[in-house]
């Protein structure tokens, strides 16, 4: 008994070919993290300041983690490479460089490692390789949210050289939280190939017991009816008549006086209104 259940945790067999859902889901949200999070590195957008005494009032400056560019409402120009000492000498841009470099190559090593662990060609995937991959990418994960949301929490405190009265969030910190969530997401759910949650469910997998009980079971043949005919043969017709009232079927039905004792003596005298009829006529 007890080595039959250790059998039934051990052995498991596919439902199909399929490539899990888990790992379709990790595959597709990690390539998509990665471009957001690349796009939040290298654009000059985390912050806008805007509202100058000494500049016009349509001009904007554009404050990111590598450069800094002067743009216009009123052009699509801009003027990048701009020199703030005072904007990265502050803590958290040394920080956010680091972790998103950071972020960018443990996701493409997550993929790399991810992809001979998927084998969707395979029987089955190897799920110590996929669960590695996942917390690879889930980790990338964390560290692009982590300096997101600390430049979001100090935004107003970040020094600068320039006077500033107006400061906005820029769209990389969105786009940093929404790489950041997607890479989460894709990591955890790959990750949970390293459980059978859900009865083997969430891989696919069904225990071999079953499998084989399903297989041995015998295929219940459909049960035959017999409807009845709805044209009745000529015995079942004249059995279901009463005896005294039975006549023969070969008679035409379709006139019943004629076949009366009146009308049959009839045939031998015609006659039409107490006269005799003359069939000459």
């Amino acid at each position: 008994m007890q080595s039959n259940f250790r059998r039934t945790e051990r052995e498991w067999v596919r439902t199909s070919m399929r490539t899990p859902g888990i790992l379709i889901f990790g595959m597709v949200m990690a390539p998509c993290g990665w471009i957001l999070n690349l796009v939040t590195t290298v654009a000059p957008n985390w912050r806008t300041l805007q509202g100058f005494t000494n500049l016009p009032p349509d001009r904007v400056i554009e404050q990111g983690i590598f450069d800094i560019c002067i743009a216009s409402t009123a052009t699509e120009r801009q003027q990048c490479n701009q020199k703030d000492t005072a904007y990265f000498s502050n803590n958290i841009i040394n920080i956010a460089k680091g972790m998103m470099l950071a972020s960018l190559i443990v996701t493409l090593i997550g993929i790399a490692v991810a992809i001979p662990g998927v084998r969707c060609w395979r029987a089955r995937p190897q799920w110590a390789i996929c669960t590695v991959a996942g917390a690879l990418i889930f980790c990338s994960g964390v560290l692009t949210i982590i300096p997101v949301a600390w430049y979001t929490h100090i935004l107003q405190d970040i020094t600068t050289s320039t006077q500033r009265i107006d400061v906005r969030v820029g769209y990389c910190i969105v786009l940093g939280y929404i790489g950041g969530i997607f890479e989460v997401l894709g990591g955890f759910v790959m990750a949970l190939g390293c459980c059978r949650c859900c009865d083997g469910k969430n891989r696919g997998e069904r225990p071999i017991e079953q499998v084989l009980g399903s297989r041995s079971q015998p295929q219940r043949t459909p049960r035959r009816v017999d409807v009845p005919s709805l044209t009745p043969t000529r015995s079942g017709a004249a059995s279901s008549i009463p005896e005294s009232n039975r006549y023969s079927l070969d008679d035409d039905v379709s006139f019943p006086r004629a076949k009366s004792p009146a009308g049959r003596s009839g045939l031998s005298n015609p006659s039409f209104n107490g006269k005799p009829y003359d069939a000459d006529l």
